[in-house]
């Protein structure tokens, strides 16, 4: 008796809640229904608390999702320039062929009457470390917009991206629904990161499903099995990267603006390692009132410890290396907190990663 109690008094406070959200009407009358069944087979003695549950758990995702929720578009292609050059040393190419892309997206968005995003999605193409993911973010930070990230690497099923069929006992929303309900925004910026490296036995599924995703055509109805309502995605912004575009469909590769990353030479990474990297990595490892200096001499030992590499990802361990091992000095009284130290031609071995 208690436990029936207990459940009734859950099932009116999962009213309340549905009757406070803005939920799509037929929606709506779709849980309204769920709920009736749930109670009828309560009073029955068919139901339970474990059907109660999955209905719960079902209805705690639905009110998550913004179908009405979005913030604002910051929609100045200064402010966005002034993110990209703060956020990013050189890369003109790649900034100047976003900014093109972005002006055509305002303008079309500024269109009277236009909701849609019609524009190819931007792919950046590069080798680890070229700066793929961190641009996206610039770009969700100019425009005002909500980041999420999807990591395709390694994906193994497309029933990741688009859910598993409430049938199943241990089902769930697909990463799209999930990322979407996170940012609580429905224009938020998804960054759809290595797409080239989903597994290959599942290589065709996700595709088809990446097709229905960046199409305008087709992603305002997305549906996901386990919400099992369509959604309207054509307010989202796709951002994907990719090392290579071999292992990507010709279907998915004919929705997508691909923006070649360029290498970095040694110049750019030591401006990037002086002015971005070094104080970065001094200020995590707590260096922050200690002088702690770099002689220009060996900056070219630290850009190059093992030879070439054409992102920034090994510099920025390098560095942070160097700066913890300093810290351990440090900690084990070898330098003083308020302490000058450089490190030079002499000592620079004992600082580098073996």
């Amino acid at each position: 008796m208690d436990s029936a109690l207990s459940i009734d008094s859950q099932i009116l406070k999962l009213e309340e809640k549905i009757k406070a959200a803005a939920l799509p009407p037929d929606l709506l009358e779709k849980i309204n229904v769920m709920l009736t069944i749930l109670k009828v087979s309560l009073k029955s003695g068919t139901g339970n608390f474990v059907n109660y549950e999955s209905i719960e758990t079902y209805i705690d995702w639905i009110l998550s999702l913004p179908f009405n929720k979005e913030t604002k578009d910051v929609m100045d292609l200064t402010r966005v320039k002034q993110i990209l050059d703060k956020n990013h040393y050189g890369l003109d190419t790649v900034k100047n062929d976003i900014l093109e892309y972005l002006s055509a997206l305002i303008l079309s968005m500024q269109t009277p009457g236009s909701t849609q995003i019609r524009a190819p999605i931007i792919c950046l193409v590069g080798l680890v470390g070229t700066g793929k993911t961190s641009l996206a973010i610039s770009i969700a930070e100019a425009m005002g917009r909500k980041f999420e990230r999807i990591p395709f690497g390694g994906m193994g099923d497309s029933l990741a991206l688009r859910g598993q069929s409430r049938a199943f006992s241990d089902a769930e929303p697909g990463l799209v629904i999930k990322k979407l309900a996170h940012a609580a925004s429905k224009n938020s910026v998804i960054l759809l990161d290595e797409l080239d490296r989903v597994a290959e036995a599942a290589r065709a599924d996700i595709m088809g499903v990446l097709v229905e995703l960046l199409d305008p055509e087709q992603n305002s109805a997305f549906t996901d099995h386990y919400i099992d309502y369509p959604f309207d995605l054509s307010h989202v912004l796709f951002i994907a990267t990719t090392n290579n575009t071999t292992n990507i469909s010709t279907a998915v590769l004919d929705r997508l603006q691909v923006i070649q990353m360029p290498s970095y030479s040694d110049e750019e990474k030591t401006i990037i390692a002086k002015n971005y990297l070094f104080p970065k990595a001094k200020k995590d490892s707590g260096l922050t009132g200690i002088n702690l200096n770099i002689d220009n001499s060996v900056w070219p030992t630290i850009i190059r410890p093992l030879g070439y590499d054409s992102g920034i990802r090994s510099l920025e361990r390098t560095i942070e290396t160097l700066t913890r091992r300093v810290a351990r000095m440090v900690i084990e009284g070898k330098l003083a907190k308020n302490a000058s130290f450089t490190i030079n031609q002499e000592n620079i071995k004992q600082f580098l990663p073996t």
